[in-house]
C-alpha cells in the first residue's frame, strides 16, 4: 500500500514538473517575444520574400515583358502571403502573437541574414541543428568527466579533512577557478599547439564534413578543448562535493555504521555519497546547462564548431534569426537539465516528492 502510495505521488510530482516547465517555456518565449517583436516581423516578411523570388524562379511558363511588371507581380505575391499569415496586422495584435508563438514554438525561425550551415542551407533550424551535436558531445563528455572525477576525489579529501590530499584539492580548486576559462583555453593552445605542437590550435577540422574521415577528426580535434575543461573544471567540483560530505560524514547513521564495522571505502561511496546525491545532482545539472549556455567564449577561443560558435558570429554579423533561434534552443536545453535534475532529486529523496 506504501509503495502505491509512494508511486502515485512519484507520478503526480513528474506531471507537475512537466507542466512547470512548459509554463516557463512559454513565458520565455512570450517575454522574448514582446522584445523583439518588431523585428521578428522584419525576419518574417524577409522570409516571404525569399520564398516568393525562389517560387517565381522555380514555376515555369511565368513570362515578364518588363522588370516593372515582374516587381509588381513579385509584389502582389508578397502581399498576398503576408496577408494570408497576418502579418498584415500590428505585431502586438493577440492573433500575430500568437502566431508568431506557434511559428517559433514548432522551430520555424525563418532563414538567416547572412550565416548558412555547412552543407549551404540558410535555414536557422538547419543551421542550429548541424551545429548541436558539437555542443552536446564536447560539454556532455567533459561534464560527465568532471563529474566523475569529482565525486571519487571529493569524497576521498572528505573522509580524510586536513590531509596533504585534501590541501591539494582545496587549493587546485581555488586556484583553477581564479582563472578565466578563455584565458585559460589561450594558455593550453599556446603550449600544446604551439610550444609543443601536440594538438591543432583550431578545434574545428579542415576536412569538409560529409568527408568519412571527418568524425575521427573532429574527435581528434576535440581532445584540447576536452582536456581544458576538465582540467580547469574538476577541482571546483571536488571541493563543492567535499564540503557536502564534511557535513554528511559526521551524522549519527554514519557513526553507526562504523561502529558496525563496515569498511570505510564502502561507507564513503556507498551510504555518505548516495545520501549527498540530491544537492549534487542539481549541481550537475546547472553545471551542464550553464555549459552550453557560456559555450559561446570557449567555443570562439578553440573554435569548435559548436552552437557557442555560431552564437558569436551570429552576435558579430547581428544575424536576429540566429540569434533568437539559438535563445529558443538553450532554454529548452536548460529546462530539459533542470527537469531531469528535478525528477532524480525526487527519486533520491522521497520528502520532495510531497
Amino acid at each position: 500500500m506504501n509503495e502505491e502510495k509512494s508511486s502515485n505521488q512519484f507520478k503526480k510530482f513528474v506531471i507537475k514538473r512537466i507542466i512547470n516547465m512548459f509554463i516557463v517555456l512559454f513565458a520565455t518565449l512570450l517575454i522574448t517575444l514582446i522584445l523583439v517583436g518588431p523585428t521578428m516581423d522584419n525576419i518574417l516578411k524577409r522570409t516571404i520574400e525569399f520564398e516568393v523570388n525562389e517560387e517565381i524562379r522555380n514555376t515555369k511558363g511565368l513570362v515578364f515583358n518588363s522588370e516593372s511588371e515582374l516587381q509588381e507581380y513579385k509584389k502582389e505575391r508578397i502581399e498576398a502571403h503576408i496577408k494570408s499569415l497576418g502579418l498584415d496586422e500590428a505585431w502586438y495584435s493577440p492573433k500575430r502573437l500568437w502566431l508568431t508563438l506557434i511559428k517559433v514554438m514548432s522551430l520555424d525561425f525563418g532563414r538567416a541574414y547572412t550565416l548558412t550551415s555547412f552543407s549551404g542551407s540558410a535555414k536557422v533550424i538547419d543551421i542550429i541543428m548541424e551545429r548541436l551535436p558539437r555542443t552536446i558531445l564536447l560539454f556532455t563528455s567533459s561534464t560527465v568527466i568532471v563529474t566523475i572525477v569529482g565525486l571519487l576525489l571529493g569524497a576521498l579529501s572528505a573522509s580524510k579533512v586536513g590531509s596533504l590530499i585534501d590541501k591539494l584539492t582545496s587549493g587546485f580548486a581555488i586556484i583553477s577557478s581564479s582563472f578565466p576559462l578563455w584565458w585559460s583555453a589561450m594558455i593550453m593552445i599556446l603550449l600544446f599547439s604551439f610550444t609543443f605542437s601536440i594538438f591543432p590550435a583550431r578545434a574545428t577540422p579542415l576536412i569538409s564534413s560529409t568527408d568519412p574521415a571527418y568524425i575521427s577528426a573532429l574527435l581528434y580535434h576535440m581532445i584540447l578543448p576536452l582536456i581544458t575543461l576538465v582540467i580547469f573544471s574538476f577541482g571546483t567540483w571536488a571541493y563543492i562535493v567535499r564540503n557536502f560530505m564534511i557535513g554528511i560524514m559526521g551524522e549519527d547513521y554514519i557513526m553507526a555504521k562504523r561502529a558496525e564495522g563496515i569498511p570505510e571505502k564502502k561507507i564513503i561511496y556507498s551510504h555518505a555519497l548516495k545520501n549527498a546525491a540530491p544537492p549534487i545532482i542539481t549541481v550537475v545539472a546547472l553545471s551542464l546547462s550553464g555549459s552550453i549556455g557560456g559555450a559561446i567564449i570557449s567555443e570562439a577561443v578553440f573554435d569548435w564548431p559548436g552552437i557557442g560558435k555560431l552564437y558569436y558570429d551570429a552576435i558579430s554579423v547581428f544575424d536576429l534569426p540566429v540569434i533568437i533561434g539559438l535563445t529558443y534552443i538553450t532554454t529548452i536545453v536548460f529546462l530539459i537539465s533542470i527537469f531531469i535534475a528535478d525528477i532524480l532529486y525526487g527519486f533520491f529523496d522521497p520528502r520532495i516528492r510531497v
